[in-house]
This record gives C-alpha cells, sequence and structure tokens, in this order.
C-alpha cells in the first residue's frame, strides 16, 4: 500500500502582503500564469527533500522577485490537480527587498487592496487564504 506523501504533490507558497508606498493601506501580492491564465498566490512544488517553508520563500522570490519574511501559518489548502490529490502549505509573509522581471512562469503580478484580491483570484480556494491572512494579522 501506498502513504499519501508517495501520491500527493507536495506544494508550498505564501500570502505576500505590504503596506502601499502611497497610503500606507494593506496590499496583497497576485501572481499571474500565462500557462493557466490565471492569478492566484505564490506557489509552487517542493524540490525533493526541500523543507515547506524554504520552498514557500523560494517560489515566492521566483515568481515575484521579492524577498519574504515569514509570519503566521495559513491553512492547508488541498484539491486535485490533473487528477492527482496536491496539498499547498501556506504562510502570510510580508514583502521585502525585490522588484518583478515577466518570466515564462509568471507574465505579471498584482498588488491589490484585500477586497479587490480576493475578487481577483481565479480559484475560490484561494480566497479564502485572504480572510485568512487578514486575520493572522489582526485585520479582520
Amino acid at each position: 500500500m501506498t502513504s499519501t506523501n508517495d501520491t500527493t504533490l507536495q506544494a508550498a507558497g505564501c500570502v505576500l502582503w505590504r503596506r502601499s508606498p502611497m497610503d500606507g493601506e494593506l496590499e496583497i501580492c497576485l501572481v499571474h500564469r500565462p500557462k493557466y491564465d490565471d492569478w492566484s498566490h505564490p506557489k509552487g512544488k517542493l524540490k525533493r527533500g526541500e523543507d515547506a517553508l524554504a520552498g514557500a520563500h523560494r517560489e515566492v522570490l521566483e515568481e515575484t522577485g521579492y524577498t519574504a519574511t515569514a509570519g503566521a501559518v495559513l491553512p492547508t489548502v488541498r484539491y486535485l490537480a490533473n487528477g492527482r490529490p496536491k496539498q499547498v502549505r501556506y504562510w502570510a509573509a510580508e514583502a521585502g527587498e525585490g522588484g518583478f522581471t515577466p518570466n515564462d512562469e509568471v507574465d505579471r503580478i498584482l498588488w491589490l487592496p484585500p477586497t479587490a484580491a480576493r475578487n481577483r483570484l481565479t480559484q475560490p480556494r484561494d480566497r479564502t487564504l485572504v480572510d485568512a491572512l487578514l486575520t493572522s494579522l489582526h485585520l479582520a
């Protein structure tokens, strides 16, 4: 019998946030992936033996160009991807230094207020992470 770890795709990501340089209000970073034409939080599959938090930091940097300081653990999201179970562990993460450069995987990012971010996200399962972020920052 196969254990779930052998068959479940393991991934990690962050709900990346910052204070707006314009007005100091909270903004959430969303990434646009042209392959799927969707808007989501930065995330990706873990490399073999990679720690989930290390993978989340790597994916944020690869997809957004920003470093991140992880905060609260957010809910783990589970769903089927191409018929295979996938588990994505998430953290709240404050954006640090960096800047976005378009690439093959992510061609655009947006920094949006929480309500606009929730509305722009393609998958409903990603919207609950916005609420979890606000709760973790004591803004909900």
